[in-house]
């Protein structure tokens, strides 16, 4: 796998073109005599300004003495922690071949903890020497786990697998431990690498997954290319769908592949709710390019972002659980961070050998504007048209009386109002003074429109709420609508 991987990376060491073949900004149709008005122009692809720039000192992420190389990492911000699964061969860990590793620390810039091999090659299966290219997801508390499988070296045909875990150490391999995507064989060509290099997000119940195939009939000569499946579940057999010329069309998980949605090779991407649009990661020359596509891959909605600094092999992009970026609490409508972590060291027999982190923050991206973004919003307080503070809680607005009362539950305050806030319903109010209630276990709740909202004590006396004590009967009497004690 290791030589397969270097023979995909010469070409991209020669410098990958940004002009994939992809559907772009459609063309204005020309006036004609029997048109009365011009219809709209197309959006405008964006230019984003950068700023933070920023990398680690060095290596932030090995496997040690017992791991000679380090690459392809997957990076998940999660629970407070940034765990880090990537490619390595730890020795004396399973199968001679790739293994999946896995460390974890407190910002992606380190001191990340331990490395220990996670996932291994299945003996006898496709899978049965080599592990790689991890991505992971977290979605409803299930972590999922999409992996190159090869079974053994220099095999051709390489496929994608899926595993399922509880913490994202102790994983159970899915799909009878067969693999969920293989090659398509729609083409000949030199490169008979197959299908891998997986990264997959989560957005609005799909699984999205990207990923190389050097046999397809959209890739380039040397086949570069990234093509993108979808499905309703983890293992793409509900509701499949592949991203061809026309958008998305119901396939086969090994049908032709005719689009490509970026010429490179170990790229990784992310959602970004606020501008409704995906980020991908993929190396050029200069360092990591950010290429941008709308929802519907018809445009680009900004143009691409270089992320410089040297590099041996893919990044990872630092996402959330699900695949999508953070939010940024201060600009959630406007700025974006993008955080990578990539081998960047050479040794033996030109295998990378340590990851580092480079990272920048894009701004001016003018997103929600839109229902579909507004998510971007959850969780954040701003200004209401009322005078008071308006709070968005899963796609609502909770109208607050007191500022100070709003902010113990938003995750951030910004100084001015969304458009689309205007567009969000008002599923409560809270005025200073209104009634509150205490169970006899101690909990706390403000009673709005005949609901029971639990909030904690500390809330109830920010909001001139006494509360009242209330029997177990008269508190399980009160409809649940909801829960705000936890929302920081």
């Amino acid at each position: 796998m290791r030589f397969l991987v270097v023979v995909m990376l010469a070409g991209v060491l020669t410098g990958c073109s940004e002009a994939d073949g992809s559907v772009g900004v459609p063309s204005r149709p020309s006036s004609t005599a029997a048109t009365t008005s011009e219809p709209p122009a197309p959006p405008k692809t964006l230019k984003l300004a950068l700023d933070k720039g920023r990398q680690s000192g060095g290596t932030v992420v090995e496997g040690g003495a017992n791991a000679p190389y380090n690459y392809a990492p997957a990076v998940l911000a999660d629970g407070g922690r940034i765990r880090t699964w990537w490619c390595s061969q730890l020795q004396f860990a399973g199968p001679p071949g790739d293994d999946i590793l896995l460390s974890e620390g407190p910002t992606f810039d380190g001191p990340f903890g331990g490395a220990s091999a996670v996932f291994t090659g299945a003996p006898g299966g496709f899978d049965g020497m080599h592990v790689c290219d991890p991505s992971v997801l977290k979605v409803h508390d299930q972590y999922y786990l999409y992996y190159t499988g090869a079974a053994g070296d220099h095999a051709h045909g390489n496929a994608i697998g899926v595993a399922s875990s509880p913490d994202g150490v102790s994983w159970t391999r899915l799909n009878n431990g067969t693999p969920i995507v293989g090659p398509s064989y729609d083409t000949t060509r030199d490169n008979t690498y197959g299908a891998g290099q997986p990264s997959v997000v989560f957005v609005d119940g799909w699984f999205y997954l990207m990923f190389t195939d050097t046999t397809g009939r959209g890739a380039a000569p040397n086949g570069a290319g990234q093509f993108v499946l979808r499905a309703r579940n983890a293992v793409f057999t509900e509701s499949l769908q592949m991203l061809g010329e026309t958008g998305f069309v119901a396939a086969k998980a090994n049908g032709p592949r005719t689009r490509s949605v970026v010429e490179a090779f170990s790229a990784d991407w992310m959602w970004i709710d606020a501008a409704n649009a995906f980020a991908i990661a993929h190396e050029t020359d200069a360092g990591t390019t950010v290429t941008f596509w709308d929802k519907d891959f018809t445009r680009h909605p900004y143009e691409p972002v270089l992320i410089p600094g040297v590099w041996r092999e893919g990044p990872g992009l630092v996402r959330t659980g699900s695949g999508h970026a953070a939010l940024d609490a201060g600009d959630p409508c406007g700025r974006v961070s993008l955080d990578v972590l990539r081998a960047t060291a050479i040794g033996a027999a030109g295998a990378p050998t340590g990851i580092s982190h480079f990272g920048l923050d894009a701004v001016g991206m003018q997103g929600c504007t839109s229902l579909d973004s507004a998510s971007a919003l959850d969780g954040l307080a701003m200004p209401s048209p009322e005078r008071t503070v308006d709070l968005v809680l899963g796609g609502k607005v909770v109208r607050f009386e007191r500022r100070s009362v709003a902010e113990k539950f938003a995750r951030g305050v910004l100084g001015d109002r969304p458009p689309v806030a205007d567009s969000l319903p008002v599923m409560a109010r809270v005025p200073a003074g209104v009634q509150a209630v205490q169970g006899p276990d101690g909990q706390v709740g403000l009673v709005l429109d005949g609901k029971l909202w639990v909030v904690s004590a500390e809330v109830a006396a920010l909001n001139s709420s006494t509360p009242v004590p209330v029997s177990s009967a008269e508190w399980d009497r009160y409809e649940r609508r909801g829960d705000l004690t936890s929302r920081r």
